[in-house]
């Protein structure tokens, strides 16, 4: 039975926020990669862009998912772009539930518009750059197996239409 959930999808879309209310509900534990790297680098995001370059990020990410993957009744919250990876997309579809949180390029910029720990997104952020990052991305993102929309609803909302997928 698989009892690895796995949220994907852009910034901003709820990943974390949703997914720390599903983990919650369905007494599973929570794990959002992004945040593991930063505690096990001593670096936020942003810095280890700046300072090791994208590629670095992406072979630290890959790693911190493989160390989740076996990981029972867990909600996985991945990175943005953790899902382009071919390997790791194959991993996580064969050892779990792969859920992407849709939602529009005008429903992200006004979600994140004042984050400012979003390191794809500090030149030029606006509605057409989320936009163009969303198109380059969303033909992995549809391989997952079950995508939620997320634009207009509460986090609470997209929880419960998550719990369907909960074992």
């Amino acid at each position: 039975m698989k009892t690895l959930i796995v949220l994907i999808g852009m910034m901003g879309c709820g990943k974390t926020t949703v997914g720390k209310l599903l983990a919650k509900k369905a007494g599973y534990d929570f794990v959002d990669t992004d945040q593991e790297i930063e505690k096990s680098e001593n670096m936020s995001i942003p810095n280890i862009f700046n300072e090791h370059g994208e590629q670095y990020f992406r072979k630290i990410e890959k790693n911190k998912i493989l160390e989740f993957i076996n990981g029972k009744n867990l909600v996985l919250s991945l990175g943005g772009g953790a899902f382009e990876d071919e390997e790791t997309r194959k991993i996580l579809k064969k050892n779990g539930t792969v859920i992407y949180l849709k939602a529009t390029p005008e429903c992200l910029f006004e979600r994140i518009k004042t984050a400012i720990h979003r390191p794809l997104l500090h030149k030029n952020f606006s509605v057409e750059t989320i936009g163009f990052i969303l198109k380059k991305r969303v033909n992995n993102y549809e391989k997952a197996h079950h995508t939620v929309d997320t634009c207009g609803k509460t986090p609470d909302e997209v929880c419960e239409k998550l719990m369907r997928f909960v074992k």
